[in-house]
């Protein structure tokens, strides 16, 4: 985990500060064996995967389908073809959304989504319930900011169809009781959307003990390049589904008349796919396989539980959900008396500090707290204790020169 492994964070900014990186779920950062495979595809044997009877398209053909192996067993799925490559966790979710308006949901049926949703899982939703396909419950947060599941009982009925919902949210950071919200929707019949962008990083993930029909993540945000997503689903699903882009490599045969779909996973992979892109996934799993989960959360409560014990004892800071880092991973959101959140973070850059503000594409979660926007920090494998120690040291000291002296 030393940041040796990862080149862009031994760098300095323009004034010579040494630079602390807390914007890991907006993305992070690469390690030095991801941009090694991908940079040994380009340079040695890149060649279109499945196209060519030569030893480049060979070899990339191999590592791709090696890649897509490798993610099916980090997250514990039972057959590889239940891997779908997307661009991101965006367009997994919305894969899903344009399937299910077009052929599964009805006037009448029902989806519910929290109100903590990032709009990638809140905004197919709202745009299905918009044109009039289903109708949209959103679930708010209890008194303690954690998903509200006495609501979540209370909604649930017979006209319920799907259930989207974070595995972490990516505002609070709350961990939100998949198995149980899964469980409880299976029970009236509903599907289950498992948006995983905050997940895959932090805590292991098996998809078939967790018994979820969809699971949505990205690359990016879990040590793997842009450009690369994942949607998981059952196999039994894709292959009674018909596919939604059309075009190369998704069909076994067209005459013009009639059309016969390629066998899964290529089904639903119509034109090139983003073959190094995945490799490169592929190498992140590997990375994070190498740490292991164990060290990961155990170096990352550590982090997150100083961060919020400094956070707490500024009486100006306000943290957003709960403040106990019990079912909460490595986010946290949070505003400074006397100062908008995008000024925050631009005088915290100054120091060479980079974090969030803004909404965080959760601007529904921002009007249900009542409040403009916040800053938030995000933390990585990477991420330090004397990291936090200087952020905290810089945050009293602009809380200092803004509230010195105020009651």
């Amino acid at each position: 985990m030393s940041q040796e492994i990862f080149p862009l964070l031994n760098k300095k900014d323009a004034r010579g500060n040494a630079l602390v990186y807390f914007d890991n779920a907006a993305t992070t950062q690469k390690p030095q064996s991801v941009l090694s495979i991908m940079n040994e595809v380009y340079s040695s044997y890149n060649a279109n995967v499945y196209r060519g009877d030569y030893y480049w398209s060979e070899k990339t053909t191999a590592l791709y389908n090696e890649a897509r192996q490798k993610i099916a067993d980090f997250i514990g799925a039972k057959y590889s073809e239940e891997i779908i490559f997307t661009r991101n966790t965006t367009e997994s979710i919305n894969l899903i959304a344009q399937i299910l308006q077009r052929d599964y949901l009805k006037k009448a049926d029902e989806i519910i989504i929290s109100i903590a949703e990032h709009h990638s899982n809140y905004l197919p939703w709202w745009q299905i319930a918009q044109n009039h396909k289903a109708k949209l419950k959103v679930i708010g947060l209890n008194s303690e900011g954690y998903f509200d599941i006495n609501q979540f009982k209370k909604t649930l009925s017979a006209k319920t169809k799907l259930v989207a919902i974070a595995g972490i949210t990516n505002v609070l950071g709350t961990i939100n009781p998949i198995k149980e919200i899964i469980q409880l929707s299976h029970k009236v019949g509903a599907l289950v959307l498992v948006d995983g962008a905050q997940w895959v990083a932090h805590l292991p993930v098996n998809v078939k003990a967790l018994d979820c029909d969809f699971f949505a993540f990205s690359g990016h945000k879990m040590y793997g390049p842009t450009g690369i997503g994942v949607l998981y689903a059952r196999k039994d699903w894709l292959s009674k589904t018909e596919p939604l882009f059309l075009g190369g490599e998704m069909v076994s045969n067209f005459n013009g008349n009639s059309v016969c779909w390629a066998n899964l996973p290529a089904k639903f992979e119509a034109g090139t796919p983003a073959y190094i892109e995945a490799i490169g996934l592929g190498g992140a799993v590997d990375y994070l396989s190498k740490i292991g989960f164990n060290a990961i959360q155990k170096r990352e409560a550590g982090i997150l539980q100083a961060a919020l014990s400094g956070l707490e004892s500024i009486k100006e800071i306000t943290i957003l959900g709960p403040k106990k880092p019990l079912c909460r991973s490595g986010i946290i959101a949070f505003n400074l008396k006397g100062i908008h959140a995008h000024d925050l973070s631009e005088l915290l850059a100054e120091k060479g500090i980079m974090v969030r503000a803004g909404e965080h594409c959760a601007g529904p979660l921002h009007h249900f707290l009542k409040i403009p926007a916040s800053a938030r920090l995000s933390f990585g494998v990477y991420n330090t204790q004397s990291e936090v120690d200087y952020f905290l040291k810089v945050l009293k000291q602009i809380n200092q020169s803004l509230n010195y002296g105020k009651k």
